[in-house]
């Protein structure tokens, strides 16, 4: 029989390749409240306690696919953003806690929004993967309109199992930004958000095995010669598409931050606001569609 304190011991011993020990309890700390159904504070209180046989198997099975790189979230096949559940899979990106900073970042920006345009919004997440950004805006501003798309069926596949599991109602639609044929071309929004694929090859080489080995390449990379090709098309289409004083979201690589703005105060918008996430990072942008 293993204790608590034991598991906590063997993955610190099991991941020292892979993580460093701060992560390596995190991740135990996980595995330990979705297999036993204990209480993150009951772990912690009481680390002399025994886990049974079973939930021992089941953890032992989970370190096996930890010690290869695979990001426990995928293993688990679910994981928290912005205080909801979304499945995750190798389809999908991993949410990140820098985009809960994005999505908080909109919903303190959408009061002065609202009053201008009255009650109802008319949101669209560019490249919205498992869900996440769309669906966390739907359950926090009921009376919005969210729209989603994505270039990948199986992440939409995926984000309306999310959106089911968290009782919304959002309208996923199958697109590609840099070639759009779907009704959004000829729709109007109030929001625009998109973390779109913005990792060069030079970031890539700095990247931890278990996102380059293991989440979507096309979710994550961008040409080396071309790293802003999205936020372009996106800020091309946000240009024509967002209503006069519409806001536009972006999650950004923080080695961009200033071309970022740059591109945005080359188009139709004013008010750019670049902000750094909590790692101090230049991780957001903000602007607004000026109203000619």
């Amino acid at each position: 029989m293993k204790t608590i304190k034991d598991v906590f011991l063997e993955f610190q011993q099991s991941l020292t390749k892979v993580y460093d020990s701060r992560e390596t309890e995190a991740i135990a700390m996980l595995v330990l409240e979705e297999i036993t159904g204990m209480s993150r504070a009951k772990i912690k209180a009481f680390p002399e306690d025994d886990v049974d046989g079973e939930a021992v198997e089941k953890i032992q099975s989970i370190l096996e696919e930890l010690k290869t790189g695979k990001p426990v979230q995928y293993i688990l096949g679910n994981t928290e953003f912005y205080g909801l559940n979304f499945l995750v899979n190798p389809a999908t990106l991993i949410p990140r806690p820098e985009t809960e900073e994005l999505v908080e970042w909109i919903l303190t920006s959408v009061g002065s929004l609202k009053l201008a345009v009255g009650s109802s919004l008319s949101v669209l997440d560019i490249g919205t993967g498992s869900g996440c950004i769309a669906i966390s805006l739907k359950k926090n501003l009921p009376v919005a309109d969210v729209t989603a798309i994505d270039i990948s069926t199986d992440a939409l596949h995926t984000a309306r199992q999310n959106a089911v599991i968290n009782e919304v109602k959002v309208d996923f639609i199958y697109d590609d930004i840099l070639n759009t044929k779907s009704e959004i071309e000829h729709s109007k929004f109030d929001i625009i958000i998109s973390n779109p694929p913005y990792v060069t090859l030079a970031d890539k080489l700095l990247m931890h095995q278990n996102v380059t080995g293991f989440e979507p390449h096309s979710a994550l990379f961008v040409p080396e010669n071309d790293p802003l090709i999205f936020y372009k098309a996106i800020a091309d289409y946000a240009a024509r598409s967002l209503s006069p004083n519409g806001l536009l979201f972006f999650e950004i690589n923080e080695n961009f931050g200033k071309e970022t703005v740059e591109l945005l105060a080359d188009k139709v918008f004013t008010n750019i606001e670049l902000r750094k996430d909590m790692s101090g990072r230049d991780r957001m942008v903000k602007a607004v569609k000026l109203l000619s």
